[in-house]
């Protein structure tokens, strides 16, 4: 494996409906994560897509009165565009499971799991959430029946013959595992919960629905009348994205949808890592906890495969204190936002890194946090007009005026030491950013205590070192940001090296 490779991803969210805000958060997160270590100058790999096959696909394309694989090139490309809209990485991979790659990766690993003697085929009945994808017990629903994450869904009761993982062989290799692997999923207290849930015994969970009643997945290998389900389709494509299970025998001509995938540019084990070395990180929110942390992993052991290295677990946007979800409809959609924030003046990257701001520093990177339009407009004053944007232009219109222009002084830019630093290492983004608004308070209150606009007329000298000083905060500042508002860290570092009077940036302009 490559030392210097990192690997991050997001899960891949359904095509059933529009992207919205909770996904935008778990993409803006990552991008932040992978920016920042390839500021470290290591090699990335950084995946997203989106999850196309499965009931929920289906049912709304069938709603829709669609062709389903039109329904899903439809809705795939809106997620795909959300990444430029977003200010994501533009090297960023985007896999869908329809993709010809993916499905093979996916026989291939039913195969190695199958001929681990971990698949068999039964007849059960269950109750079922389709908005969670998974089993529930009594246990597991509210006192009316529901499950408590998708409340306005009716649970459904499912009897038919399908094909199992064997869940319940692997207590003991994950309880292992975690153990050798004490940081295995931040935050601790999700990690204590997936411990317990492991600790109290693992069911077998179904991993195939009949083709007749849902006809949409990848085909089982060998048993035409079923087609895989959930788990064993879409989490594949954390490897499949590496190339892993693929025949280069494929050819763009086989491929409806997609390029010519290049095996041979991808080496797996360089990016997701060895058995004795794991390197692949993921992230995801607390909905998926058991599905990233224990099936996904119990999966790859029966498939003779590396485990992750780390889940990283967020919390959920809420509105009005309830999950922002589709099946709620009580989502916030991220393109409406950008587009009603571009309707109060500002410019397309302006209203890309505002939504950015608020996401990293305003949503608690592990904990649940609230959205709403005028929470929104009021942070947007106080942390980026009033804020940086204030700071910015008050401290360049001093260089400017002292001569100080263009800067040409010691700045960080690009080291790795620093308290911001520190907290990235550690994933808490939205600390590392109020890390970086502790300085730029601390810049606002020098000015505000030496007077260098006014010391100037009296002590020259001593106002231009002053001024030099916050020449150099802010290009550290500006350092510290480039990981969570790209185009504005860009901005002021371009100033700092190439400003004219007149080119002053006006980074972010008050709205109402």
């Amino acid at each position: 494996m490559a030392e210097n490779n990192f690997y991050l991803t997001t899960t891949l969210p359904y095509v059933n409906s529009d992207p919205h805000l909770g996904f935008a958060l778990e993409l803006v997160q990552s991008d932040a994560i992978v920016r920042y270590h390839k500021l470290l100058k290591q090699e990335v790999f950084f995946n997203t897509g989106t999850d196309e096959h499965g009931q929920k696909v289906y049912q709304k394309a069938e709603e829709a009165g669609k062709d389903i694989q039109g329904y899903c090139d439809e809705y795939a490309e809106k997620f795909k565009q959300l990444a430029p809209a977003l200010g994501i990485l533009p090297d960023i991979h985007f896999i869908r499971t329809t993709d010809q790659h993916h499905i093979a990766a996916c026989q291939e690993f039913w195969d190695r799991c199958e001929g681990r003697g971990d698949i068999y085929k039964k007849i059960y009945k269950v109750k079922y959430c389709v908005g969670c994808e998974l089993e529930k017990t009594e246990s597991d629903l509210d006192d009316s029946g529901h499950c408590p994450i998708h409340p306005n869904l009716e649970i459904e009761l499912i009897e038919e013959e399908n094909y199992f993982f064997r869940f319940s062989n692997y207590q003991k290799p994950l309880l292992d595992f975690y153990e050798k692997h004490p940081d295995f999923v931040v935050p601790d207290f999700r990690f204590n919960e997936i411990k317990q849930f492991v600790k109290n015994g693992l069911q077998d969970f179904s991993i195939s629905r009949l083709k007749e009643k849902m006809p949409w997945g990848v085909p089982v290998p060998g048993d035409e009348d079923h087609v895989m389900y959930v788990w064993f389709d879409a989490l594949i494509n954390y490897v499949s994205t590496l190339g892993w299970g693929t025949s280069m025998k494929h050819e763009a001509g086989n491929m409806k949808h997609e390029k010519k995938f290049q095996v041979s540019s991808f080496k797996f084990h360089d990016y997701w890592g060895t058995k004795e070395k794991p390197n692949a990180i993921q992230i995801a929110g607390k909905d998926n906890l058991r599905q990233q942390s224990a099936m996904w992993q119990a999966m790859l052991m029966s498939a003779g495969l590396p485990n992750s290295r780390q889940i990283i677990i967020h919390g959920f946007i809420t509105s009005g204190n309830q999950k922002m979800s589709k099946s709620l409809g009580n989502v916030a959609d991220p393109y409406q936002i950008i587009n009603q924030l571009k309707s109060k003046g500002l410019t397309n990257e302006q209203a890309t890194d505002a939504l950015r701001y608020y996401l990293l520093r305003e949503i608690p990177t592990f904990e649940d946090g609230d959205y709403t339009w005028e929470r929104l407009v009021e942070t947007y004053n106080a942390g980026l007009a009033n804020g940086i944007g204030n700071l910015t232009s008050r401290i360049l219109k001093m260089a400017h005026s002292s001569s100080l222009l263009p800067w040409r002084g010691e700045g960080r830019e690009g080291s790795n030491a620093s308290n911001t630093n520190q907290l990235l290492d550690s994933y808490e983004l939205a600390k590392a950013m109020d890390e970086i608004w502790a300085k730029i308070q601390a810049c606002d209150q020098f000015i505000q205590k030496e007077e260098p606009f006014k010391k100037i007329k009296t002590d020259a000298e001593a106002a231009k070192k002053d001024i030099e000083y916050l020449l150099s905060e802010l290009q550290n500042i500006a350092v510290s940001l480039q990981p969570f508002l790209p185009k504005t860290a860009e901005k002021i570092l371009e100033a700092l090296k190439n400003l004219k009077e007149e080119n002053i940036p006006r980074l972010f302009p008050r709205i109402i």
